[in-house]
């Protein structure tokens, strides 16, 4: 309805206020609260400031001009309230909205506003050698969500992790590995192992620059394709895949194309001649480094005086390689906000070397999962909390709960629901906050069949189905409503698109989750306030027509956040 009240107020506005109509301080708003209507405006305030009147003056103009070209019966009443417009849709114009709603079934919410674009999303890039950590979720879920946005709204959506496999961790853990060997002690080869002889090196390496100086040349040798280096550093990328394989196949997550940063390794060479031949490197006591100082940014090294390169020159690479073979339009980088000053540093490097000319580059900032003290998890102080073990403890807690709530449901069909129900209450936990925020853990919230949590949706989503169980209706045929509940739940229907899109354009999945919270409140409030099985018969159809819709929508908004739903609860 909002695209339709837009179009009605624009042309009231006419071509002499095309400027109006056209600026992005115009505004349209779904209003909260029922007894001050269901959409408002500013139009009334920008005419003021053109005109140099009132706003109550352009607002009384305005008002006229869209009754009188508005469509017969489409509201039931106009209202100015300090200024602004404020529209009551009328209950036929309701009923013609859930018409639309309920045709396009599935596809409510989405659209072709990117279609002919290409959009890239990075995510749930692990750093190959360690087991991955509870931090990894917050990348991979609100990545795997913008990517299933984007598709929606008819974007070439490419799915995208970099792990990072090519860097100084590994020099550390081969030099750790060697150091033992040397010893005459068996290392078992396992990425637990790993990660302890990552952890004990690196903090012994703090009290002893030599053991600093080993790991450095290792990584070097690594990178200039020693072969035994290279046979170790193989052996921890196939153990790390594995297990992350393993785990985002758990999460119902799934990657186009999985190219680490050794993948650009045949590229550094060339992306640091081209650098210094175009005077925009310059060599600076042995490193090669790019000046950023017109961007007010420091400078960006992009090889080591040891000749070894860095992740910043495998991003440049990795960056150049997506704009250019797959014609990316847009890139989203969904990675950590403590790595804002890399990618402001990244994306300058890559206009002057004019590999990025009119491709929107974006990092996709998110805060930090705490521990339980409220401070950063890091491998490096020792601290691991594994994303393995958090997953089966979020199942196991959704089994006892269920048992409790439904022991009725056999035990195969419980396995499978705590499975979906645990996995669905880390994601929901995560993306129904801001992604800026940070978040530390609370089981019981995340997992509470009430408030904003994934039972209480799961539950809501799982009503709907029982109730058209019951029916046994074959074919559900669409009514007209006139009941309050059922309007308000309509119009929530209605505000879906607008969800998905305010998700699209600031990269917010936030906005849907709550927004489904906000839509199983509403259909909560319907069920509760309408009867629907035991009502009389066109009634019973309608308010049927209504349930399945709701189920749909519901059902599909809780997929672009990666989360399944469960029939029966």
């Amino acid at each position: 309805m909002i695209e339709e009240i837009k179009l009605i107020v624009k042309t009231a506005l006419g071509q002499e206020n095309i400027d109006i109509a056209n600026n992005k301080d115009l505004v349209f708003l779904r209003i909260k609260i029922a007894r001050l209507g269901h959409f408002t405006t500013n139009a009334s305030f920008l005419l003021a400031k053109k005109n140099g009147t009132s706003p109550m003056e352009e607002a009384e103009k305005l008002k006229s001009k869209i009754i009188q070209t508005s469509p017969a019966g489409y509201f039931e009443k106009i209202e100015i309230v300090n200024g602004y417009i404020n529209f009551f849709v009328s209950e036929k114009t309701i009923n013609e909205s859930f018409k639309k709603i309920s045709s396009a079934g599935a596809s409510w919410g989405d659209s072709k506003i990117g279609a002919g674009q290409r959009v890239i999303v990075e995510y749930g890039s692990p750093n190959i050698g360690k087991p991955l950590h509870f931090g990894h979720l917050r990348s991979t879920i609100i990545g795997q969500a913008l990517f299933n946005i984007y598709k929606s709204q008819g974007y070439k959506a490419i799915s995208w992790s970099h792990p990072g496999d090519w860097g100084k961790q590994f020099g550390i853990m081969i030099a750790a590995y060697k150091e033992k060997a040397r010893a005459g002690e068996k290392v078992e080869l396992s990425i637990d192992e790993f990660l302890k002889l990552y952890v004990d090196y690196n903090f012994r390496m703090k009290n002893d620059p030599r053991l600093e100086e080993i790991a450095r040349e290792e990584t070097r040798k690594l990178q200039y394709g020693d072969k035994e280096n290279a046979r170790l550093w193989k052996k921890i990328y196939n153990l790390s895949m594995g297990e992350f394989s393993r785990i985002i196949k758990q999460l119902g997550v799934r990657f186009d194309v999985n190219n680490g940063e050794s993948f650009y390794k045949p590229f550094l060479k060339r992306i640091v001649d081209v650098a210094l031949d175009r005077g925009i490197a310059i060599r600076s006591e042995g490193a090669v480094i790019i000046p950023l100082e017109e961007e007010n940014l420091p400078p960006f090294i992009i090889q080591k005086s040891d000749e070894a390169y860095l992740y910043t020159t495998t991003d440049i690479a990795a960056a150049k390689y997506r704009l250019e073979k797959y014609k990316a339009d847009k890139i989203l980088y969904v990675v950590g906000a403590e790595q804002y000053l890399h990618f402001e540093q990244l994306f300058a490097v890559l206009k002057k070397l004019g590999y990025l000319k009119n491709q929107e580059l974006v990092h996709v900032k998110f805060g930090l999962v705490l521990g339980e003290d409220s401070k950063k998890l890091s491998t490096r102080a020792g601290k691991h909390i594994s994303l393995s073990e958090v997953i089966d403890e979020a199942v196991s807690k959704a089994a006892v709960i269920l048992s409790e709530k439904a022991p009725e449901i056999q035990k195969h069909e419980r396995e499978k629901t705590a499975q979906i129900i645990g996995i669905d209450s880390l994601k929901y936990n995560d993306l129904s906050q801001n992604r800026l925020s940070n978040i530390v853990f609370n089981w019981d919230k995340m997992l509470s069949f009430e408030g904003i949590a994934a039972p209480y949706l799961l539950y809501t989503y799982a009503r709907l189905r029982s109730i058209l169980r019951k029916a046994g209706a074959k074919k559900i045929v669409s009514g007209e409503f006139e009941a309050e509940s059922e309007q308000k739940l309509i119009l929530k229907l209605d505000a879906f698109p607008d969800a998905v899109r305010l998700a699209a354009d600031n990269f917010y999945p936030h906005t849907i989750a709550v927004y489904l919270y906000e839509l199983s409140e509403a259909i909560n409030n319907f069920y509760h306030t309408e009867n629907v099985l035991n009502a009389e018969s066109s009634i019973r159809a309608s308010r049927l027509a209504l349930v399945n819709t709701a189920s749909i929508v519901l059902k599909k908004g809780l997929n672009l956040l990666g989360l399944e739903t469960v029939e029966r609860l």
